[in-house]
C-alpha cells in the first residue's frame, strides 16, 4: 500500500521511516510516480463531503467591492448599471473579488447583472425587517422594483437554481457515508500457476511440479478519516484466501511467492493495518499504528511497482526485502523535512507490542529500528539510502522476509539473530514514457549466542527495472525486472550456509487500464537455479490479475 507525511506544496505524503521523498511539481518532465506509503489525507477530497451553501460562502470569503464601477464586466453606460451602483454606494449590498470582476453566472451578463440585483434585494430587505426601513428611500424602492421588472427572468432563473442546489446539497448529505471519513474497496481476482520442477531444499528432493491452477481473491476496505484536514486515522479491513506457492509439496521454494503476500487461505476478514498520523508544525509529521504496520509504511519506495493491486505480481519484485520488510507491525515514526530536497525520518516497529510476555512487548522482542534518507536532485531523478537494525527472538526469525533461498532466510536454524542492513534505491524517469530504477541492499547478520565469536554473515539482494507509462494505450503500464533475490555470498565461520549457486529473477507484466476502476494485469515470472542451486530446473510463475476500485 501506500501512506504517511504529507509536506504541504511540494510533497506528497509519506511515512515515518528516515525517508526523504519525492515531490509532485510538474514541469516539462512529469514527476516520478512512485509507490507512496499512504494516501493524501482524506479531507483534501472534495468528494468527500458536499458542503452547505451557507458553508461555501463562509469559507469561500472574499473581498468585498464598494462601488459597482470597480465591477470591470458590467457596462457602465448602462442604466441599469448606474442605477445599480448608486444602490451598492449606499447600501454596500455587493461583494465582488479582489480583481475587480463580478462573477455570476458566467455565461451570461445579464445573468451576472441580477446576481447583484439579488444581493441588493436581500440586503435592503434585511435592513427593512431590523426596524431600520427609514435608510431606505422611496426613491430607491422604485428604482429597485423597476429593476426587478426588467430582470425579472433572471431573478426567476437564479433563484430556481439556487433552490435546486440546496435540494441536490441536501441529499447528497442525507446519504454520505460520512462528514469526516472515506471509504476506499479494492477486489482482486488472482489466476496463477506455476510450470517445472519443484525446486529441492529443506530435506526434499526434486520432483515433478505438482502446483494446480487456483483462483483466488482479496477484498480490502479502507476507512479514511480526518478530524482536521491536517491528520489522517487509516483504518484498512481485509480477507483473503491466497495460498503460498512455497509449500513443500507444490515449488518448495520461496522465490515462487506472489505480490499479494498476506494470505494463508483461512477467508479470515479482519483489522489489517491501522494507524494515525499528524502534523507538527510546518515540517514534521508524526505517526503511531497498533497494528499492521510495516517498514514500507514508514519509508519511501521508489519502484513503481510496489502496489500489489495494479505493480508486480511476486513478492521479491516489490520492493526490497531486507529495507522495506522485517520485524513489524506496529510503531511510531517522526519526519521532518529541511528542504525540498532532503528529508530525515525515524522510525521504531514492535513485532509483537501488545503480547506482555517476556521476550515480546514494546521493547523486548522483535522489532525494526530504520533511518532513511531520499535525495531529491530533480523532479524526475530520486535516490535513497537507509540502514535498519532488526532483531528476531528464538522464534520466526525471517531475515529475508519470505524471499531468497532458505539459507539466507533463517541461516542460524532459530536461533535468535540480529542483523544489520543497508540499501540503495535509484530512480529516473527518463521521458513521459520510459523510468528506469533498481536497488541493492546488504545484510550482515549474526547468532546472539553466548560466546559471541560468530562472524557475521553476508547477504545481498538486487533488482533493476525498467517501467513504461502508457504502453500502448494511456493508462496503460508495462515493466520489466531483472534481479537476484536474497543469496548468502559469505557465510562467515560456516562455509555450510553460503549458496551455491546464484538464482536469477526475470518478470514481465503488462497491465490493461480498462477503465478507472478495472484494470487486467497479464504477468510471467521466471526463476532460474531456484534456491540459489543449480540441480533446480527453472520454474515459471504465470497470473493473470483483475482489479476492482470502487
Amino acid at each position: 500500500m501506500k501512506i504517511f507525511f504529507k509536506k504541504a506544496r511540494k510533497y506528497s505524503p509519506v511515512i515515518l521511516s528516515t525517508t526523504l521523498f519525492i515531490a509532485n511539481a510538474a514541469q516539462a518532465t512529469p514527476p516520478i510516480q512512485i509507490a507512496q506509503a499512504f494516501r493524501p489525507l482524506p479531507m483534501d477530497d472534495p468528494s468527500l463531503a458536499m458542503p452547505t451553501v451557507s458553508e461555501l460562502e463562509a469559507e469561500e470569503a472574499i473581498d468585498q467591492v464598494t462601488s459597482v464601477s470597480q465591477l470591470s464586466d458590467v457596462q457602465p453606460t448602462d442604466w441599469a448599471f448606474q442605477a445599480l451602483q448608486s444602490l451598492v454606494e449606499r447600501y454596500g449590498c455587493i461583494a465582488g473579488y479582489p480583481d475587480g470582476t463580478y462573477k455570476g453566472n458566467r455565461a451570461m451578463t445579464r445573468f451576472e447583472f441580477a446576481a447583484g440585483l439579488n444581493a441588493c434585494l436581500d440586503r435592503i430587505t434585511e435592513l427593512i425587517a431590523a426596524a431600520t426601513s427609514n435608510l431606505v428611500t422611496r426613491e430607491d424602492l422604485a428604482v429597485l422594483q423597476r429593476l426587478q421588472e426588467e430582470f425579472a427572468a433572471e431573478l426567476a432563473a437564479l433563484r430556481g437554481r439556487v433552490d435546486s442546489l440546496e435540494a441536490r446539497t441536501a441529499e447528497l448529505e442525507s446519504n454520505q457515508f460520512s462528514t469526516t471519513t472515506k471509504l476506499n474497496g479494492e477486489v482482486l481476482f488472482w489466476l496463477n500457476d506455476t510450470f517445472g520442477e519443484r525446486a529441492s531444499a529443506r530435506g526434499e528432493s526434486s520432483g515433478n511440479d505438482k502446483t494446480e491452477t487456483s483462483l483466488s481473491y482479496r477484498v480490502r476496505l479502507e476507512f479514511e478519516t480526518s478530524f482536521t484536514g491536517e491528520d489522517l486515522l487509516f483504518t484498512r479491513l481485509q480477507a483473503n484466501n491466497l495460498n503460498e506457492l512455497s509449500e513443500p509439496e507444490l515449488t518448495n521454494t520461496l522465490m515462487t511467492l506472489a505480490s499479494i503476500d498476506e494470505g494463508d487461505g483461512s477467508d479470515d476478514f479482519g483489522i489489517d493495518l491501522m494507524f494515525y498520523q499528524f502534523p507538527i508544525g510546518e515540517r514534521a509529521q508524526a505517526l503511531i499504528g497498533p497494528i499492521g504496520v510495516d517498514l514500507d509504511d514508514v519509508s519511501l519506495v521508489l519502484t513503481p511497482f510496489a502496489d500489489e493491486g495494479d505493480g508486480t505480481i511476486s513478492r521479491f519484485g516489490r520492493r526490497n526485502p531486507t529495507s522495506f520488510r522485517g520485524p513489524a507491525n506496529a510503531g511510531v515514526g517522526f519526519s521532518y523535512a529541511f528542504n525540498d530536497k532532503f528529508q530525515v525520518n525515524i522510525a521504531y516497529l514492535a513485532d509483537d507490542p501488545a503480547n506482555p510476555q517476556e521476550g515480546a512487548g514494546a521493547f523486548n522482542g522483535a522489532y525494526s529500528a530504520l533511518g532513511q534518507l531520499v535525495i531529491e536532485p530533480s523532479d524526475s531523478l530520486a535516490f535513497t539510502l537507509g540502514y535498519v537494525r532488526k532483531y528476531w527472538g528464538d522464534d520466526g526469525v525471517d531475515i529475508t522476509n519470505g524471499t531468497g533461498s532458505f539459507k539466507a532466510q533463517d541461516p542460524f536454524d532459530g536461533i535468535a539473530t540480529t542483523a544489520d542492513n543497508v540499501g540503495f534505491q535509484a530512480h529516473w524517469r527518463v521521458n513521459e514514457k520510459l523510468e528506469v530504477g533498481g536497488w541493492f541492499g546488504s545484510t550482515w547478520a549474526r547468532p546472539e549466542t553466548s560466546n559471541g565469536d560468530d562472524d557475521d554473515i553476508t547477504i545481498i539482494n538486487g533488482m533493476l527495472y525498467f517501467a513504461f507509462p502508457d504502453l500502448l494505450r494511456e493508462g496503460n503500464m508495462g515493466g520489466l525486472m531483472v534481479g537476484v533475490p536474497p543469496i548468502v555470498t559469505d557465510g562467515g565461520d560456516d562455509d555450510a550456509l553460503k549458496d551455491d549457486d546464484t538464482s536469477i529473477h526475470i518478470e514481465a507484466i503488462y497491465r490493461f487500464q480498462v477503465n478507472d476502476n478495472i484494470s487486467l494485469t497479464p504477468g510471467l515470472f521466471v526463476i532460474t537455479n531456484p534456491n540459489h542451486d543449480d540441480v533446480n530446473d527453472t520454474i515459471w510463475v504465470s497470473t493473470f490479475r483483475t482489479q476492482f476500485r470502487f
